[in-house]
């Protein structure tokens, strides 16, 4: 059975700004990361597809298009160097 709780004890438990966090901020890196990078190859995946199936479109011209999203994305998104 689970150990009961009392509120006499509550007080103790918690203790404001004493717990590590740094779990808490590499997993909010990664996903902002994810999101970002990931929204990024979907829209040039997206751009390469319509390009390449639009009439009188080309696989070239669509891939062209990807690669410049991906590089021109790549370089926006980047982190911010700090001085």
């Amino acid at each position: 059975m689970a150990d009961p709780h009392h509120a006499s004890d509550a007080h103790d438990d918690y203790v404001r700004g004493s717990q590590e966090i740094s779990e808490q901020v590499s997993t909010f890196h990664l996903f902002m990361n994810m999101a970002k990078y990931g929204s990024l190859a979907i829209a040039a995946a997206l751009a390469f597809l319509v390009i390449w199936f639009m009439p009188h479109g080309s696989f070239f011209g669509g891939l062209i298009t990807a690669v410049v999203m991906m590089v021109g994305g790549v370089w926006f998104l980047r982190p911010k160097s700090s001085h």
